[in-house]
């Protein structure tokens, strides 16, 4: 919490954040890309050598391991292809910009690859089902991935169809939690406590002549932030001078990395109804 206050101050101070230098930026970024073409391509030469397995041996398991592979390959392009999106602004048709292309890209992917694993399940249960019926409930569910299926070589034909299972339920699970977590930032979830509290500090020690703090909200928009603050002004304050205070509120607060946008409202007092309809 400390630490998070002596950003917003040294952002009130001096206009900007203390941070790394424009070339530790460009080399960080430069390793960070270089790592996740390492990252892929294992992926991707570890996705083939699991295809090639499922093909040879028909295993549920290795076939259920096989669809984790896929899901890391094609996360991978679909971040690229909405970060590369969001670079792309078209102030025309997007006027609010492309924010929200991640998590939504995030909720169809995950939608589909938990489409997949529930198939996985329903083909598994009928491979259960049609082997002999005492062996169903000696089942040991902590085998799973190519474990399972070299049990199932050497032991018994059930571990397969058991550790398919096994694997289908993670990832649905895994899949399932990321989808909440997207929808809670299309939906427009508030952001905590502490995270306005800091917005609310800085506003407040923005200039001597705000009087209050009327609002400060800041609610998900896509991966960021959208920021709503009211601040009162003396109210034979001249317009120049009031915009000012407010552009320039507005202006520091868009340099926080958090927020996509900000919305700062001038008034000259605070015991009014709410401005919208809905509040």
């Amino acid at each position: 919490m400390l630490e998070g206050f002596t950003e917003m101050d040294a952002l009130a101070d001096r206009g900007f954040i203390p941070g790394m230098s424009k070339e530790e930026e460009e080399r960080l970024a430069r390793s960070e890309t270089f790592a996740i073409r390492i990252s892929n391509a294992a992926n991707l030469v570890l996705f083939v050598a699991k295809v090639y397995a499922s093909v040879r041996s028909g295993s549920l398991a290795i076939i259920a391991s096989t669809l984790d592979s896929l899901l890391d390959l094609l996360s991978g392009f679909i971040l690229w292809f909405t970060a590369f999106s969001m670079q792309t602004p078209n102030p025309y048709q997007y006027p609010i910009g492309k924010k929200r292309m991640q998590p939504l890209g995030i909720l169809v992917f995950a939608s589909v690859m938990a489409t997949l694993g529930l198939q996985i399940i329903l083909e598994s249960a009928r491979a259960l089902m049609s082997n002999a019926q005492d062996h169903f409930f000696d089942v040991v569910t902590n085998f799973i991935g190519l474990f399972a299926a070299l049990l199932a070589n050497y032991i018994d034909d059930w571990m397969d169809p058991v550790g398919a299972i096994i694997l289908a339920l993670y990832t649905i699970r895994t899949w399932s939690m990321t989808v909440l977590e997207n929808v809670h930032s299309l939906v427009g979830k508030s952001a905590t406590p502490d995270y306005l509290q800091k917005l609310t500090y800085l506003s407040w020690n923005h200039h001597k002549s705000i009087r209050h703090i009327d609002t400060v909200r800041a609610y998900t928009f896509g991966s960021h932030y959208f920021v709503e603050v009211d601040i009162v002004l003396p109210a034979d304050m001249p317009l120049q001078e009031a915009h000012d205070i407010g552009e320039s509120l507005q202006e520091k607060l868009e340099l926080l990395p958090e927020i996509e946008r900000a919305f700062v409202h001038l008034d000259y007092e605070y015991s009014h109804k709410p401005e919208h309809a809905q509040s």
